[in-house]
């Protein structure tokens, strides 16, 4: 029981930080109806950016710091490389992003250079002994930092002009055009939105650890996530984070007692949890199902 709550636990951690990242997925597919495959290099700028200014700054000052940034970054992905591509078609903009991805990873790499670095947070390995129970400081600040994160973000669509603009236009395009609504400010800010999303989240992930240049690896968890969860599901990207999670971390817990599933099948959890929805609910477990007429 003591290794199934610490699992749990663990995976409610690890699943934060894919919720983050699958957030901003979801919000740039909401906005503009395409899969933006830059958000690994967007959280990997983030981080590199924390593990720099932290230093200097401290942790807590460069992390907000770093997430502004990358929001900008984000922004200028979307004003130069994904504006003039209004239009195209979806795909085209898609394959845009991860030439884009690619090219942000090259630059970022530099910054990295051949050794590994923290992003010298607060918690370390650090863990509280609850009885037998052994939890890590960095999944709590990791879960209550989503927490407070998602909290606000759905405060912000829910309560704000600029947030229920985003949804009209998330909803209807040409509709939310007619109403006067800026669709390229939605663009913009959602793009932002998903950097400054990314950099927390890549932050997190290695809180207690070193990184190097495959952190980005990381964020590919963040694709089955938002296909469990559904694409233009933000509820959805957040539960789907924490179940992949807690999953994932349930199995790299018990995998040592089943000796024929191999040593990483953990790795593999979340694609196969993936493949699983997709034969029951192709839409995903909160997506909207589509139904077309014929």
């Amino acid at each position: 029981m003591i290794l199934f709550l610490e699992g749990v636990l663990r995976g409610l951690g690890v699943g934060s930080v894919y919720a983050l990242l699958a957030l901003g997925f979801v919000i740039i597919y909401k906005a503009t109806r395409v899969i933006s495959f830059a958000q690994p290099a967007l959280m990997l700028a983030g981080v590199v950016l924390v593990s720099h200014l932290a230093g200097p700054l401290g942790f807590w000052v460069a992390l907000p710091l770093a997430a502004l940034l990358t929001a900008l970054l984000g922004l200028g992905i979307e004003r130069g490389a994904v504006r003039p591509m209004v239009g195209r078609p979806a795909f085209v903009v898609a394959i845009i992003t991860l030439g884009v991805d690619v090219a942000i990873r090259v630059v970022v790499n530099i910054f990295i250079g051949l050794d590994v670095r923290t992003v010298h947070d607060p918690w370390g390995l650090r863990s509280w002994q609850l009885g037998a129970l052994r939890v890590e400081q960095r999944h709590v600040a990791a879960f209550l930092a989503t927490a407070v994160l998602v909290a606000a973000l759905f405060a912000f669509f829910r309560f704000t002009r600029m947030g229920l603009a985003m949804r009209a236009a998330a909803d209807d395009q040409e509709a939310a055009l007619a109403q006067g609504i800026s669709v390229g400010a939605v663009f913009a800010l959602s793009w932002a939105l998903a950097g400054a999303l990314a950099a927390v989240g890549g932050t997190f992930a290695t809180a207690g650890a070193s990184f190097d240049g495959t952190l980005w690896l990381t964020a590919l968890v963040a694709l089955p996530v938002i296909i469990l969860g559904g694409l233009d599901s933000l509820p959805g990207a957040v539960l789907g984070g924490l179940g992949v999670g807690v999953a994932q971390e349930l199995v790299a817990t018990y995998q040592n007692h089943a000796p024929w599933l191999g040593g990483n099948v953990s790795v593999i959890t979340p694609y196969v949890l993936m493949l699983l929805v997709l034969l029951v609910r192709p839409y995903g477990l909160f997506g909207t199902r589509e139904v077309e007429r014929v």
